[in-house]
């Protein structure tokens, strides 16, 4: 086994492909087509797993409209869930995960669609946690506000009591399918779990068999205290933001002395950090290739109007040219303060800019991004990346370009897997 392996997965929306440009699709993934062939693309380059992100409401944070969140295809986003049992059918290997959220799921809807997803992905489903953070998603399920930042986060702990305590309502040994004796599971191997908590009760117990992992795999994106503490004594797998190769590693070393202090061995999650790695035949097309899309107005717009979905921040309201003012949001608050970077003087079209190479700088050809990449992870630690591009270039090309071009030279320098040793996902996460 090679010491400095790292892993890889991929992070997108059950959303539209790039359907605008030669290279785009017919606008018309909502079938799954194109979702499968991602799934087999990345399969076949033996990524660890994929996570399909959501949202749950069309924004018109940006500009108080939905017409520019529309006009890019931010919306529609289609449920995630669905489309992670269909990847799962069509692969065997991959990990396939699906974002529900805390507040809006009823705790056992969740643990019981859970687990029989996991069944029927054999042991490779994983669910990414999110509070979600808009106003107007709370406004979907007859709120007229979200709740405060911290108070997600406090009810959020005991949502997960509870979906653990379901999950384990059934022993892994249950079903016995004794035909001598005609009895399909134990019932002294079932049992009621009679939660009563804070915000949530539920008598249990599931009415699906333990799933086969014990419990999907459980990924999160800690990026505020709460957020980070939370991810600290849950996740499996951590959907991470570095500004630089320090930042990465301060947030690696944070969160692995907050599993400690959770009583947890630091090396049972892996933090994966999103990037959008920028390929071309040389180092130059690449460059060219990375300025066409950091200065393309469409790409501009698109990026600040999605900013503004998550953080529920107006990013309309600045100046490009000017520096981002200090801003604070009861949003997603990790991902504003990345983006923001409070203090650097930056102006919003220089932040744009950095959004998609970053100071972690991943454009090349796929042999410079390699060694980058292997670098990388030698000074932060561990343990892998999470790869991500613009929905306006999230097309068949693009995939082909990581999963045919930049792995396999990441392969040949014995930096990513070349198989998988493990059916199940947990499994093959923590290999290595």
């Amino acid at each position: 086994m090679t010491a400095n392996r790292f892993h890889l997965a991929w992070f997108c929306s059950f959303a539209t492909d790039s359907w605008t440009g030669e290279w785009g699709g017919d606008g018309n993934p909502w079938a799954g087509d194109f979702y499968i062939e991602l799934a087999k693309n990345l399969e076949r380059a033996c990524f660890d797993y994929v996570v399909l992100e959501d949202k749950l409401m069309v924004s018109t944070a940006y500009g108080g409209t939905m017409e520019t969140d529309l006009k890019h295809g931010i919306a529609p986003k289609h449920d995630p869930a669905p489309l992670a049992t269909l990847m799962s059918y069509c692969t065997e290997r991959l990990g396939i995960v699906a974002t529900m959220s805390t507040s809006f799921y009823p705790p056992w809807m969740l643990a019981r669609l859970g687990a029989t997803i996991d069944h029927i992905a054999k042991g490779r489903f994983g669910w990414n946690i999110v509070t979600s953070a808009e106003d107007h998603a709370a406004q979907n399920f007859g709120m007229d506000k979200h709740h405060e930042h911290d108070h997600r986060y406090e009810m959020a702990h005991e949502y997960l009591d509870l979906v653990s305590q379901l999950w384990d309502s059934w022993d892994f040994d249950a079903v016995v399918r004794d035909r001598k004796r005609s009895v399909y599971a134990d019932h002294k191997k079932v049992r009621t779990i009679n939660f009563n908590g804070r915000f949530y009760r539920s008598r249990g117990p599931l009415n699906t068999i333990r799933p086969p992992q014990g419990r999907p795999v459980l990924c999160q994106a800690g990026a505020s205290p709460k957020g980070r503490d939370f991810a600290a004594k849950y996740a499996d797998t951590i959907v991470a933001i570095g500004n630089t190769v320090p930042d990465m590693k301060a947030y690696r070393d944070d969160i692995r002395e907050r599993m400690k202090d959770h009583g947890r061995n630091p090396d049972e999650c892996k933090i994966l950090y999103l990037v959008t790695p920028v390929v071309d035949e040389t180092d130059d097309d690449a460059r060219r290739k990375a300025d066409r899309w950091t200065t393309d107005p469409q790409y501009i717009e698109y990026l600040l109007c999605e900013l503004s979905s998550i953080t529920e921040i107006d990013f309309s309201k600045f100046d490009l040219d000017e520096p981002l003012p200090a801003i604070t949001t009861n949003g997603e608050r990790g991902t504003l303060e990345k983006f923001a970077q409070a203090g650097s003087g930056k102006t919003l079209r220089e932040l744009i800019g950095l959004t998609l190479v970053g100071t972690v700088d991943l454009v090349g050809s796929p042999e410079t991004v390699a060694d980058r990449m292997g670098k990388i992870m030698e000074e932060v630690g561990g343990d892998g990346f999470l790869i991500t591009n613009p929905r306006m270039h999230f097309n068949r090309r693009y995939i082909t370009e990581i999963t045919d071009g930049l792995v396999p030279a990441l392969q040949r320098r014995g930096l990513v897997r070349t198989g998988y040793n493990h059916a199940h996902f947990r499994d093959n996460l923590l290999e290595f």
